[in-house]
């Protein structure tokens, strides 16, 4: 029996090596958030992406899924309190999150600032914020009079496959 070689595949999009640091990568301000984009579709041929975040105490999305991506959280400094489908959590530097796709969740910045790596599964949610969000090169929380965020439709957010949820907020029940 004769075997033979296969022939050799081309590369997929983004499958290419990569290095990015946080001082240079793509930066953005969009809610109150610093974000640093390391690795979006382009660059991973959309297998996957990844963003530094700095966030303000009290910031973070209420009730949300995303209908085509897992997420995954790294906690690099600070503490924030996680809804995970009906459990609330607390998660601090160091910790690592999983949240499946289709999963409810939500979070709130309950530090002075918190800062992680956020993923996801395949590439998606950084589309929004190279997108929506303002360029900036400062590595810094958005200055406080910038402004309201960038008006989204309700049919938006669909767009990059996430999904508002409606109900109550268990982590801001008072609407703060």
């Amino acid at each position: 029996m004769e075997t033979s070689t296969p022939a050799a595949l081309p590369p997929i999009p983004g499958s290419v090596p990569l290095i990015r640091s946080a001082d240079t990568a793509p930066a953005y301000w969009m809610a109150d958030v610093l974000w640093m984009v390391l690795a979006d579709g382009r660059d991973t041929g959309g297998r996957f992406s990844l963003m530094e975040q700095l966030l303000p105490k009290g910031s973070g999305p209420g009730p949300h899924k995303h209908t085509w991506s897992d997420e995954t959280f790294y906690m690099l400094d600070g503490e924030i309190t996680l809804l995970l489908g009906d459990e609330i959590r607390t998660a601090r530097k160091g910790d690592f999150i999983m949240v499946p796709r289709d999963t409810r969740h939500a979070f709130r910045v309950d530090s002075e600032t918190a800062r992680f790596l956020n993923g996801y599964t395949p590439a998606s949610m950084e589309a929004l914020v190279t997108e929506r969000g303002l360029p900036t090169t400062e590595r810094v929380l958005p200055p406080k009079d910038m402004g309201p965020p960038p008006v989204m439709s309700s049919v938006l957010p669909g767009r990059y496959g996430m999904d508002a949820l409606p109900g109550p907020d268990p982590l801001r029940p008072n609407g703060r």
